[in-house]
């Protein structure tokens, strides 16, 4: 099997949930703003809550320097769960670029990228990731194709 002919469950981090109340606007839909939320509550788990559970290190000390965002689909009040699914693009000595799919099983109502810098916040500045940060990072790197 070749690196590109991994599916997408191998490297790609899933994580779901179900909209509230709060998340529709008063045009009838999730707000352009909630989206951004959801990508921050999929990056705490993949990189906070998923290694704690299963008794690994939590990657700590990233910010983010940039983020993308293309909205494909209005995701409109439904009591079926979403998901944002996450996985590394390229991944640097001091940096990483995520992409996501904010989708169900029939759409993907948007696509996001984000790039993370290493950061120290004792010092107040970027550094390198740690060999361990750089081992977990890449068990999400997509393949090249």
């Amino acid at each position: 099997m070749q690196p590109s002919d991994l599916p997408a469950t191998d490297y790609r981090h899933v994580y779901e949930f179900h909209l509230r109340f709060g998340d529709i606007d008063s045009q009838g839909h999730v707000n352009n703003v909630k989206f951004l939320g959801y990508l921050e509550d999929a990056r705490l788990e993949m990189f906070h809550g998923d290694p704690v559970r299963k008794g690994e290190q939590p990657v700590r000390g990233m910010v983010i320097s940039r983020h993308e965002i293309d909205y494909r689909a209005p995701i409109l009040p439904t009591v079926y769960p979403i998901r944002v699914e996450t996985w590394v693009t390229e991944a640097r000595a001091a940096s990483f670029k995520l992409a996501y799919e904010v989708r169900d099983d029939e759409t993907v109502f948007a696509e996001a990228t984000s790039t993370l810098v290493a950061f120290d916040v004792e010092a107040n500045r970027l550094r390198r990731f740690t060999p361990e940060e750089r081992e977990f990072i890449s068990r999400y790197l997509a393949p090249k194709d």
